[in-house]
């Protein structure tokens, strides 16, 4: 599996609250694709991190199939969802990754993905306060990035 990350943007506009700096971020998800913005004292960075996971589908014919389960090229459900669930895994920890030293993170997203990277960082202990999980549709990077930072600016 391979991980692309594309730096989008970074501007030098920061969030303070009160006398204190905040290390803020926002990060929309699928299983195709995470933009994580991160705002901070040293401005605002963008990221796009790119994942090649393949759902995996039915075999052909359904369950139902006449054809004997051993023909050439079958690969058992039961294998291709172990491994769409390894490579999802890869790809959150990536986001994760892009998200280190993030005090607080809001979570938005269509589908399920958002919930299961939700679960990702409570199992792996990540020590950032999730603010909120919103529903969001395939939206813009720029628009992305404005619903991020008015989130924070509002908070």
């Amino acid at each position: 599996m391979v991980l692309k990350t594309i730096e989008l943007r970074n501007e030098s506009k920061g969030i303070i609250k009160g006398n204190e700096m905040k290390n803020e971020a926002g990060v929309w998800i699928d299983h195709r694709k995470a933009v994580v913005v991160r705002i901070s004292e040293n401005g605002e960075d963008t990221r796009q991190i790119n994942s090649d996971v393949v759902r995996p589908f039915a075999p052909a014919g359904g369950p139902s199939s006449k054809q004997p389960d051993r023909r050439q090229g079958y690969v058992a459900e039961s294998t291709l969802e172990h491994t769409f669930v390894s490579q999802l895994k890869t790809f959150y920890d990536a986001v994760l990754t892009a998200l280190r030293d993030a005090d607080s993170v809001l979570i938005i997203g269509p589908g399920e993905a958002k919930g299961e990277f939700q679960k990702r960082l409570k199992s792996k202990n990540f020590p950032a306060h999730v603010v909120e999980l919103e529903a969001a549709d395939k939206v813009t990077n720029p628009q992305i990035v404005a619903h991020v930072r008015e989130h924070f600016e509002a908070a």
